[in-house]
């Protein structure tokens, strides 16, 4: 097992996720596609993703997920000093979601807001929350969370196959020795047309078109294997580590070709575990580092106190990376 050599005085003492009850297949997705199970497995390597129901609300999934890793930290609602919460499938726009899911826990007595930086907006978020901590802000709670079937349109053969719903939350809170790295993070905005929302409001106003998220996959794959391989080298620098000290890999679950790419590029050692949720569970963007950790803790994949590279990249574009230690479930 290795150590964060350098980083934040920050750790993370605690891990939560939620799960829609509803599974959809391949199958059930290609009905409204001119395409088969086999063509959406080969090109992704899902085989079945989640999708809320009525009352499974961004609110109320990533309350639940909350809940969760609150309870595995030992820490009580009322002593969270800032809840973020990072999402880009809010259900509105004002009043965000951060203040509401933080009363709806009774995390009532800090701050809370939103973090919008899309499949990345996870490890954005947990940067944030480390440099909190570290100027004396005490617990800090970070959900990614996502109901990606609200914005996503269903006979659309770029997007409709890929995402899911679902949230995920730690806790992050004072460390004698450094549980977060510091974040490679950045952002390249001359890329923002590849991940993007069809139309703007104003003109779904005027149209009455309603905005959906449209990617353009191939550009997006090609840009992730490339820019990322650096960006998580860069983490690892940061945080005085090697990929042969890691004991787990939880990159951002987009598809399973992106993530064999990294893989293969980091060269992990074969004792790594390399986190592969996106076959069951789907790209649920802010919220897929989060459920994949769990998944990985959950599957006797990795054990808490492990060390573990998380990477985030998507709309923006936005991208990051650290290396943390691994909490409790």
């Amino acid at each position: 097992m290795g150590s964060i050599s350098t980083g934040h005085h920050a750790t993370l003492l605690g891990l939560g996720a939620y799960r829609p009850r509803r599974v959809v297949t391949n199958e059930e997705v290609c009905e409204h596609l001119e395409v088969d199970a086999a063509w959406v497995h080969a090109r992704s390597g899902i085989s079945t993703r989640r999708r809320a129901e009525a009352g499974e609300t961004v609110v109320a999934m990533g309350a639940a997920a909350a809940r969760d890793a609150l309870a595995a930290a030992g820490i009580a609602a009322a002593d969270v000093a800032v809840t973020l919460v990072a999402t880009m499938s809010a259900d509105t726009g004002c009043p965000q979601v951060g203040t509401r899911l933080a009363a709806e826990i009774g995390a009532t007595n800090g701050a809370a807001m939103d973090v919008g930086a899309a499949c990345a907006g996870f490890c954005y978020a947990l940067e944030v929350a480390a440099s909190l901590v570290d100027a004396g802000h005490g617990a800090v709670l970070v959900v990614g969370v996502e109901r990606m079937s609200d914005i996503v349109e269903p006979t659309d053969r770029s997007t409709a196959f890929l995402f899911g719903d679902g949230a995920g939350a730690v806790v992050v809170g004072p460390s004698a020795e450094p549980g977060v790295g510091p974040a490679a993070w950045g952002a390249d905005g001359t890329q923002a047309g590849l991940i993007a929302q069809s139309v703007t409001w104003a003109e779904a106003h005027a149209t009455g078109e309603r905005p959906a998220l449209r990617m353009q996959g191939p550009t997006v794959f090609r840009w992730a294997t490339s820019r990322m391989v650096p960006l998580v080298f860069e983490a690892l620098e940061k945080a005085g580590c090697k990929p042969e000290q890691l004991d787990a890999f939880v990159p951002h679950q987009a598809n399973a070709r992106i993530t064999d790419g990294l893989v293969k590029a980091l060269a992990l050692p074969d004792h790594v575990t390399v986190a592969r949720d996106v076959a069951v569970t789907g790209n649920t963007s802010a919220a897929s580092v989060p459920l994949a950790m769990h998944d990985v803790l959950t599957t006797g994949g990795a054990r808490p106190g492990d060390l573990a590279l998380l990477c985030g990249f998507g709309a923006g574009l936005t991208f990051a990376a650290q290396v943390v230690s691994l909490p409790p479930v």
